[in-house]
C-alpha cells in the first residue's frame, strides 16, 4: 500500500493523482478543504449592516476580532471598521485594521478591557497525525482557548465562529443539514476540538456561526492549490459529483456583523444555494487559465490510499499527512446547509462563487 513506486505508494495515489496531487497536498489536503476554501478576506460591501440583527448598534461600537491576523478573521476586522466601528484585533498577529493586542490562546486571558462586542474566530485550524500530541494541541487552543475567552468575554455579546465540520459525518441528512443535526463523530483533531470549543460557546449564551468552505478574495491557497493538482488536463477528484455548501468570506463577514442581536444558539452560514462540485472545481481552474476534465476517483480507493498515507506520515514523523480519511470525506460527501434559521434573523448570502471568479455565469 504505502511501497515507493507502488500503485498507492509513490505512483497514482501515494504521491501522484492522490497523494500529492489533487487530494494530499492539493485540492483537499491544503487547498479546498484544508487550509483554502474551508481556512476561512473579504469586505461587507459599502453601506453595509451597522446594526446587528436583534438592533446591536456597530457603528461607534468597539468590537474585538480575535484571529484578525488570519484568513476569515482580517475580512470580518476589515468588514467592522467599513461599518464604523472601533476594530480591537485580538490574537498573536496583528489585524489588517484597528490596534492590536496580542493574545496567545495557550496563555493567559485576552484583555477585553472596553469592548462592547466580541467575534471570535482564532482556531488551531489543518489535519495532522492522529496522536496524543496533536490532540493535545488542538484542544490546548480550540478548547483551552475557548474557556479563557469566554471567562474574558462575560457580559458581553459573543459571535463564535465555528465550522460545519462539527457535524457528525456518520449520521446522514435525508436533506440539507440543520442545526439540530448531531454533532459528534468526527475524525480529525480539529473536528473534535471545535466541536467541544463550540460546545462551551453554547453553554455561555453565545451566538454560534457554522460556514462551510470559506472562500474569497485574498485567499492564499485555493487556486495556486487547485493548480497544483492538476496532472495535464485531469483533476481527479474522489466519487461521483456531489451538490456542496460554500461560503464566501463577504458572506461569513456580514453574517458576523449581524449576529450580535441573534438570539444565542447555532447558526449555519453559506451562499444563497449550493454549488456542484465539478462544475464549480472545473469554473475555478478555468478562470486561472488552466481548463480541466474531472475524473472521478472511487471513494474507497482513495479511503485505502489515506490510511497508507497517514501510516507513513507517523512513521517518518514527518509532519501532516499528504491525505487523510477526513480530507477524502470532506469532499466526496454530499454537505448542504439548510439556512432558514439565519434567513429568519435577516442573514442574506449577496456573493457567489461566480462574483468571486468574475463572471456572470451561473456555475452548475
Amino acid at each position: 500500500m504505502t511501497g515507493d513506486g507502488a500503485l498507492t505508494g509513490g505512483g497514482l495515489i501515494g504521491g501522484g493523482l492522490i497523494g500529492g496531487g489533487l487530494i494530499g497536498g492539493g485540492l483537499i489536503g491544503g487547498g479546498l478543504i484544508g487550509g483554502g476554501l474551508i481556512g476561512g478576506g473579504g469586505l461587507t460591501g459599502d453601506g453595509g449592516a451597522l446594526t446587528g440583527g436583534g438592533g446591536v448598534r456597530l457603528d461607534g461600537a468597539r468590537i474585538a476580532v480575535t484571529g484578525a491576523g488570519g484568513f476569515c478573521g482580517a475580512a470580518v476586522a476589515r468588514a467592522a471598521a467599513r461599518v464604523g466601528a472601533e476594530v480591537v484585533c485580538v490574537g498573536r498577529r496583528p489585524g489588517p485594521v484597528g490596534r492590536h493586542r496580542f493574545w496567545d490562546a495557550t496563555g493567559a486571558p485576552p484583555d477585553l478591557t472596553g469592548v462592547d462586542v466580541v467575534v471570535h474566530l482564532a482556531a488551531a485550524v489543518g489535519d495532522p497525525v492522529p496522536g496524543r500530541a496533536a490532540e493535545a494541541a488542538y484542544r490546548a487552543v480550540n478548547v483551552g482557548g475557548a474557556a479563557r475567552l469566554i471567562a474574558a468575554a462575560s457580559g458581553r455579546p459573543l459571535v463564535w465562529v465555528s465550522s460545519a465540520s462539527v457535524y457528525d459525518p456518520r449520521v446522514r441528512p435525508a436533506g440539507p443539514v440543520r442545526e439540530d443535526h448531531p454533532v459528534g463523530g468526527q475524525r480529525s483533531a480539529y473536528g473534535r476540538t471545535k466541536a467541544a470549543g463550540e460546545a462551551l460557546a453554547l453553554a455561555a449564551g453565545a451566538v454560534v456561526l457554522r460556514p462551510r468552505a470559506v472562500y474569497g478574495p485574498g485567499d492564499p491557497h485555493l487556486l495556486p492549490r487547485l493548480r497544483a493538482a492538476v496532472r495535464g488536463r485531469l483533476l481527479p477528484v474522489p466519487g461521483p459529483d456531489a451538490p456542496m455548501s460554500l461560503t464566501a468570506v463577504e458572506n461569513l463577514a456580514d453574517a458576523c456583523l449581524l449576529a450580535p442581536g441573534w438570539p444565542a444558539g447555532a447558526y449555519n452560514i453559506a451562499d444563497a444555494r449550493p454549488y456542484p462540485r465539478d462544475a464549480t472545481l472545473r469554473a475555478a481552474l478555468a478562470a486561472a487559465g488552466r481548463p480541466v476534465r474531472v475524473v472521478h476517483v472511487p471513494v474507497a480507493l482513495a479511503m485505502g490510499a489515506a490510511a497508507g498515507a497517514t501510516g507513513l506520515a507517523r512513521l517518518r514523523g514527518a509532519g501532516a499527512p499528504r491525505l487523510t480519511r477526513y480530507a477524502v470525506e470532506q469532499l466526496a460527501r454530499p454537505l448542504v446547509l439548510d439556512l432558514e434559521r439565519a434567513l429568519a434573523r435577516g442573514f442574506r448570502p449577496r456573493r457567489s462563487f461566480a462574483d468571486h471568479l468574475g463572471t456572470d455565469d451561473q456555475i452548475g
